[in-house]
């Protein structure tokens, strides 16, 4: 039985609607993601204007980490909201975050929601896994030039993996987004950790030299030094996943 619902919306035109999500989600919009958790793309008129959503419903966690997102920790959807917020206040590429919904029941935390606006950029970095670079060398110095902003704005993203990053080209102006953004660490992101958060990205040796070549050149840092870094990084990290799970792509030597 749910006995509480906490929910925070930065439109209180949206209260109404938000209210009702728990009870209507599962036959509204579209779902375009469902694992473990899901997501789905909704039509909402708020205050006679036709907004779509991207409502993301986090699972409930297991007895564990109920008590934990209970009583210890933010839950995910509440990190999630907040941190699209700073990285707002940043000038950092986030889907526009509209409100988060945490239910309650019997005192623990059930299902939780996080609301933001669908957003129209369209294209993930999963497309250069087994792809070359001859054509698209432009959109890796862009996202190089990108994640050292980040980085020097003190933002790590700790799931910085192919879908999480979000791009289009348009005529040679390339646009990011940050989505799944509820890991995150703020503060300074020295040239160790800067360099080993390209570790879960998919890309063959190529893509990582000139990602790598241009993120140290604007930061500032010995080129040579970051690329066997992100690349020693890398090698841990899949050699670490694929023990576990179904590698997607080619990881060539390790």
């Amino acid at each position: 039985m749910k006995d509480n619902m906490i929910t925070v919306c930065a439109d209180e035109r949206m209260r109404g609607l938000l209210c009702r999500l728990p009870e209507t989600f599962e036959r509204s919009g579209t779902v375009i993601y469902d694992k473990r958790n899901q997501i789905r793309v909704i039509e909402a008129d708020c205050a006679g204007i036709r907004r779509q959503l991207n409502v993301k419903r986090y699972c409930v966690p297991k007895w564990y980490n109920r008590l934990v997102y209970s009583f210890v920790r933010k839950p995910k959807a509440v990190r999630a909201y907040r941190n699209a917020m700073h990285l707002k206040r940043l000038g950092i590429g986030t889907p526009e975050p509209l409100a988060f919904i945490i239910e309650k029941r019997h005192g623990l935390i059930g299902y939780s929601y996080l609301v933001t606006e669908q957003i129209s950029l369209s294209r993930t970095f999963y497309e250069f896994g087994n792809g070359g670079v001859d054509g698209r060398e432009h959109i890796l110095i862009a996202f190089a030039r990108f994640t050292a902003m980040l980085h020097d704005k003190g933002v790590y993203h700790k799931d910085y993996s192919p879908g999480n990053i979000l791009f289009d080209d348009n005529g040679g102006k390339v646009v990011f987004a940050l989505v799944d953004i509820n890991r995150m660490r703020f503060g300074h992101v020295g040239m160790y950790d800067g360099c080993a958060n390209f570790a879960r990205l998919w890309g063959q040796r190529p893509f990582f030299e000139i990602v790598m070549a241009e993120y140290a050149s604007v930061r500032g840092f010995d080129a040579a030094r970051c690329l066997e870094i992100a690349l020693r990084c890398r090698r841990k990290f899949w050699k670490r996943y694929r023990k576990r799970h179904e590698v997607m792509f080619e990881l060539g030597e390790l």
